[in-house]
């Protein structure tokens, strides 16, 4: 009797657990062997680079020089706008905001805060994600028409 009792706490315990669902991890979550955090790689050759002995590759180099400055100055808590005015402070004609939330060796790990729903950001609240500051770079080239 006592292992007829045993069986069945047995098998609703297994069935219970079926019911759950898969196990899934955050994908916030990060640990030091492995992350589901993705990291935005720099492309391999910049924008102004590609524009060769063009007349606009002046203005192009300059913009690469603020760009990778605000970059570089990026610290925890600062606010970035992704989207409609990225170098810029988030104002009214920025459609995805953003918050610097951990900063490692060139890169800078962002959490977008909110987004309009015209944004391309606009299904990724609250994702987390680390940029290399070349992708930062490339991003701020991107909006200015480089």
């Amino acid at each position: 009797m006592r292992w007829t009792w045993v069986g069945l706490t047995a098998l609703v315990a297994v069935a219970g657990c079926k019911q759950v669902g898969p196990y899934q991890r955050d994908p916030n979550d990060e640990d030091a062997i492995s992350s589901n955090v993705p990291v935005i790689r720099a492309p391999t050759q910049d924008r102004c680079a590609a524009l060769g002995k063009s007349s606009v590759r002046g203005g192009c180099d300059d913009a690469l020089y603020l760009a990778s400055e605000y970059a570089r100055r990026l610290a925890v808590g600062d606010e970035v706008c992704l989207e409609g005015g990225f170098g810029e402070d988030p104002g009214p004609a920025c459609k995805a905001r953003a918050a610097v939330i951990d900063t490692g060796p060139n890169r800078v790990k962002l959490e977008v805060r909110s987004a309009r729903p015209d944004s391309r950001w606009f299904k990724s609240e609250m994702r987390h994600a680390w940029y290399e500051e070349g992708a930062l770079v490339d991003l701020y080239l991107a909006e200015r028409g480089y």
